[in-house]
């Protein structure tokens, strides 16, 4: 069977550094910050009090009052992300073969705030249980997905895809192999998250996992460098409208990039930690690079996971000198989560975002906040540090991992 291909037609970000696509773009390429105090609710007694929160941001602007008071924030987000993609698509609604069309999304976590206030106004009452009727429909994971079909009408395969932090990456390739299949014509794709409540900054602080750089939040997400502490937890979304190219081609479609490749493994070694020699990292870019049908010596840009946490860095960064030998000195590699923050759920989207608007700009975004040499850092990779770098890229690898071990990985292609 010959596999179709897929290809990008819209794109939609949400991002702490940008609330459109174009928006997030300008952030990246200027190095934009989105870490700083936490506004949601009182940090003072918590170990971080920072976060990369969304800016600006009134959801009435764009959703009915009364629609989006039985969202949960993470479906809000993945509502607006999700419409600047299908408007940035030019699809035409009206003529579409809405049963061809599906939605599938990420997310780690879902409606963590909705659990979190339904629960503690629970604890404070006198045992009845009044609980808000949109409760459940609030905080379930796959409701996000739910509205954007129910929005818009589409009736193809519709779900969530649940791998912690890898999930809107995993989402990614299943969109990819259901157009490639001849199943769909067009997917909306992507993740949404929004944990920075009271219960996830102190959830992951309890693990020891973020940064507790109070005094600079803006510096805190710093990958790569030796003074590392921990990632700084953001929220947002990313959609992608994937589209198969001959159905893309015949409407005339704007082009951003072809979907080339995804691959997924395990580390199958820990909960939360990765393996330190990167063994699953390993396994899933050689899949990802097998399944495009691309050598290593293709790869001119790698969107790291890159989190900013001592472990995962280096870990990340030895199985890219493992699976690129000499050519990874080549490679222009950047953590854009020095910028956005760790999206959880929603981080294989914005990068994936971030690697096709790099291809299309012909900059590679860097990593910013970097001041101090890792010693277990190869010197030798160009880490894109500090400031942007021109790169005619033809082709982009994003990586994404999560809690779990799971281990996602996508490569984007040049348009031919």
């Amino acid at each position: 069977m010959e596999l179709k291909r897929v290809v990008v037609t819209g794109l939609g970000a949400l991002t702490p550094i940008g609330n459109t696509k174009d928006e997030y773009w300008n952030g990246l390429v200027n190095g934009k910050s989105g870490a700083a105090p936490i506004t949601y609710f009182d940090t003072e007694k918590f170990k971080t009090n920072f976060a990369c929160e969304l800016k600006n941001f009134v959801a009435t602007d764009f959703l009915d009052r009364k629609e989006a008071r039985k969202m949960d924030r993470f479906t809000q987000y993945a509502m607006v992300a999700s419409d600047e993609a299908i408007a940035d698509s030019n699809l035409d609604l009206d003529k579409v073969n809405k049963l061809r069309v599906g939605v599938v999304w990420g997310a780690g976590i879902g409606g963590l705030e909705t659990f979190q206030n339904e629960v503690l106004n629970y604890a404070a009452g006198d045992g009845t249980p009044r609980f808000n009727p949109f409760f459940i429909p609030k905080m379930i994971a796959d409701i996000a997905p739910g509205n954007i079909s129910i929005k818009n009408g589409f009736m193809g395969p519709n779900y969530t895809t649940v791998s912690a932090c890898a999930s809107s990456a995993n989402a990614l390739i299943d969109a990819l192999n259901y157009i490639r299949l001849g199943h769909c014509d067009v997917i909306v794709t992507g993740g949404s998250e929004a944990a920075v409540t009271i219960a996830g900054m102190g959830g992951f602080n309890s693990m020891h996992a973020l940064s507790t750089r109070n005094e600079s939040p803006e510096t805190a997400s710093r990958p790569f460098d030796a003074t590392r502490d921990g990632f700084v937890l953001g929220e947002g979304a990313g959609a992608l409208i994937l589209e198969e190219y001959e159905h893309a081609k015949a409407r005339g479609a704007k082009i951003y990039a072809e979907v080339v490749g995804g691959g997924l493994s395990s580390d199958a070694y820990h909960m939360t930690a990765p393996h330190p020699d990167g063994i699953g990292v390993i396994a899933v870019m050689k899949n990802c690079l097998e399944n495009a049908g691309l050598k290593p010596e293709e790869v001119d840009h790698i969107n790291t996971h890159g989190t900013s946490t001592p472990l995962g860095d280096v870990a990340e960064l030895k199985a890219i000198k493992a699976v690129f030998g000499d050519h990874a000195k080549n490679i222009n590699i950047n953590s854009t989560k020095s910028m956005t923050g760790h999206l959880l759920g929603a981080a294989g989207a914005i990068e994936a975002i971030a690697s096709i608007l790099a291809m299309e700009n012909g900059t590679v975004p860097p990593t910013i906040n970097h001041t101090t040499v890792d010693e277990n850092i190869d010197p030798e990779l160009n880490l894109t540090l500090n400031k942007p770098q021109k790169r005619d890229i033809k082709v982009a690898m994003s990586n994404t991992f999560g809690f779990g071990g799971h281990n996602a990985c996508v490569l984007f292609k040049k348009i031919d």
